[in-house]
This record gives structure tokens, sequence and C-alpha cells, in this order.
């Protein structure tokens, strides 16, 4: 039989006690919030402000509507505009910008009839941003095309109709024939009018056959096309499987060192293995450092079985060296582990540590950029992306994965995971509750 007084009686035990778990509590109310947040914009947004550079070989009108049609798209957010080449593809090489779109030296040459090539320099590593920047520049210069072939072909349409006035004129010869004055004045001027008549006819047909139409239609094509755009993929077509591994061998060793310290301390500390363990003359280190060891070789060896994995079944290659790219995991490994055991310091049991890490973890792994690109986020979220370790490990493995980086280019994001390793750690150590 149930007794309805007792029921509310441990439904006023579980409150009480949740209440007097601070953190829990105020975990268990902001993370629905958190998610809720992410997933309504965070990744629902669509592409805009990617970074890219424009090079301008040349000046005048055209010019000046074509970078005020390129700044006028929000897809766009344009960093410089520069007159050399080789500077606007240094800045996409080294993760400047996403792509730099190359005007060339002939783009205000109205003379000629001949096609002008525009090159889109495209970071393709980006695969998501790729996607979107390709269709939207062939667009736009699909439409300055038009505009451009529209101006050619009424230039081309003047000077038609210029050619055609000349075949018109008068002949010389007949204007200072007296003899054919003469004639006309006897009676003889209707074989004389048939064959000037004759004679333009033929001066029109052969216009019309020969420069006229055979000039006009080829001038038609070459108008058509007065615009080509060529899309250079400096890392060549990436899948977005390509994409996705780096960030999911990131991931995975966030969410598993970071979970697991849970289970390691706090888990410990609950059920009384860490206060015998205590009992003995250890110090504080060693048994943090006994931790952090054995949980950072578990990681390592998890992330190398998905890595070959994706290897095995996806045929992920890897552009740099492998070796840099497991040193890499390794110092994430460590950042995280440091990251749990900084939280998991003063968390009484594993319930708590569970509900103060997840408002911390999932946003980390939807802001971050690992499904999709920090772009895509608005400009409050790509702010705190930079806030983030996770950030910088995703950056620093594709780097190396999919554009074959060295460490020489990837210096910023080891320093800054090195940075956020010490954090961790001091605080961890700091507030490490041995009086358990």
């Amino acid at each position: 039989m149930i007794e309805g007084k007792k029921i509310f009686w441990m439904f006023k035990k579980d409150i009480l006690s949740l209440w007097r778990h601070k953190p829990r509590l105020i975990s268990l109310l902001m993370f629905p919030i958190i998610m809720i947040t992410l997933f309504g914009y965070g990744m629902g947004g669509s592409i805009e402000n990617v970074p890219i550079v424009v090079v301008e070989q040349s000046e005048g009108n055209f010019t000046d509507m074509t970078l005020m049609a390129i700044k006028d798209m929000p897809i766009f957010q344009v960093k410089n505009i520069t007159t050399n080449v080789n500077t606007a593809k240094e800045m996409v090489n080294t993760g400047q910008v996403k792509a730099a779109i190359i005007l060339p030296p002939n783009y205000e040459d109205m003379s000629t009839n001949q096609s002008k090539m525009v090159v889109l320099y495209l970071d393709s590593s980006d695969q998501m941003a790729a996607q979107i920047v390709v269709p939207a520049t062939q667009g736009l210069f699909a439409k300055l095309s038009s505009v451009l072939g529209a101006e050619k072909l009424a230039n081309l349409q003047v000077q038609s109709s210029s050619k055609s006035m000349e075949g018109f004129s008068p002949s010389s010869s007949n204007m200072n024939n007296p003899t054919g004055m003469a004639n006309q004045s006897d009676g003889s001027s209707g074989s004389n009018v048939d064959n000037t008549g004759s004679s333009e006819d033929g001066a029109i047909n052969e216009l019309s056959s020969s420069s006229g139409l055979e000039g006009l239609s080829s001038s038609v094509t070459e108008v058509a096309s007065s615009i080509n755009l060529q899309v250079n993929k400096i890392y060549g077509d990436i899948a977005y499987i390509d994409f996705l591994v780096p960030a999911v061998l990131a991931m995975t060793v966030m969410m598993s060192c970071m979970m697991g310290m849970g289970q390691s301390i706090a888990g410990e500390r609950e059920t009384g293995e860490l206060a015998r363990l205590f009992m003995t003359p250890t110090s504080v280190a060693t048994v943090v450092g006994g931790k952090i060891i054995s949980k950072l070789v578990i990681e390592i060896g998890r992330a190398m079985i998905l890595l070959v994995a994706a290897i095995l079944l996806f045929g992920i290659t890897i552009r740099g060296d492998i070796f840099l790219a497991i040193a890499i995991l390794v110092l994430g490994a460590l950042c995280f582990v440091g990251f749990g055991m900084m939280i998991s310091a003063t968390a009484a049991t594993q319930e708590d540590y569970t509900q103060m890490v997840m408002p911390l973890t999932m946003p980390m792994m939807f802001v971050s950029g690992v499904f999709y690109p920090i772009e895509t986020m608005p400009w409050i979220f790509q702010k705190i992306a930079y806030l983030l370790p996770l950030t910088y490990l995703n950056d620093a493995m594709r780097g190396v994965m999919l554009k074959g980086f060295g460490i020489g280019d990837i210096w910023l994001d080891i320093v800054v995971l090195l940075a956020f390793l010490i954090v961790f750690f001091a605080a961890g150590v700091v507030r490490f509750d041995r009086d358990v």
C-alpha cells in the first residue's frame, strides 16, 4: 500500500538535498537554457562574415562597382584590399582569411571582347564555408558579367549601325561623273539607277553575310562570357568527413578526459577510496600525478583507435606529420585532464561533478567548431569560442591533418593550450581538498 504522506517526505528530502548542493542546482537550471540557445542560434544560423581579401590590379568605375558589390554581400567580410597577389595568397595560406578574390589586370579594359579571368583562391580545408563561398562568388560575377556584357553589346550595336551607314554613302565616282549626269538627261538614267541599286544591295548583302552576321555572332558569344571565374582550392576537394574527423578526435579526448576525472576523483571521494588512500603517507602531488598518467594513457589509446578506424573505414589521409598530430592530442588530453581535476577537486559526489561539468563540455562541443564553422554562429558565440581550449585543439588538429602544417604554423594554438594546462593544473592542486 502506497503511503501518501511518506511519499511527500521522500519528495521533500530530494528537494532539500538538491537545494543544499548549489552547484548541482544551478547546473540543473542553466543547462537546458544554454543548450536551447546554442541549438537555436549557434547551429541554426547561416554562414556570414567569412573573412576574405580582394586583389585589385586596375582602377576604374567597374572595379569600384565590383568592390562595392562584394562588400554589400553579408557572406563576406573584406579584411583587406591589396594590389599584391602574393600578399593575398599568403593571407589565405596562413589562415588569416578564408579566400582571396583576385581581379585581373585587364578588368577595366572595355576596348576588346576578350573575357576577363577572375580567380577565387580558396582555403578548402573549411569544407562547409567553401560550399557557401564558391556558389556565392559564382553568382556575384555572373551578375557582373551580365552588366558588363550589356554594356559591350550596346557598344557593339552602335558600331554595327555606323558600319551600315558607311555602306549607304554615295560613291565618289558618281558624284564627280558629268557623263553620268548627261546620260540621265538623255533618258538613259534608268539603267544607271538599276545598276546603282544593284551595287548597293550587293554591298549590304556582303556586309551582312561576311562582317555583319558572322562578326555579330562571334561578338555576342564573347560578350556572353565577359567574366570567367576560376576556383583554385589550395587543399583540393575535401569531404565533410575529412573536415569532421580531426575535431571529433579532439572532442573525444575532451569528453573522455573530463568525464573520466569525475569517476577517478569525485567518484572515489564519494565511495571513500580516496580517503583510504590519503590515510597512507601519500602526497597530493603523487595522487594527482598517478591519476593524470593513467587517464592520459587510456584516452590517447582511445584516440588512436578512433584515428585508425577513420583511416581504414573512410580513407582519411593525414597531410602533415602523424607524430605531430599525436603530440597535439597528448597536449590536449593533458589540458582537459587538468580541467577535469580542477572541477572535481571540490566536488563532493560524482553526480555533483557531472552536473557541474555538463554545462561546460556540451556548449564547448558546439561552440568550438566541431560540427559547424564558427562563422555560422552569432558574433557573441564567436568571441566565446576563442575563450575555450577545444577551439585551439580543433584548429591545430585540422591544420596538421588537412593542411599539412608544421609546428611553426600552429605555434599559437600550442602556446594557448599550454597556458590553459598550467592554469588548470595550478587551480586544481590549490583547490584540491585532501580532507575527504
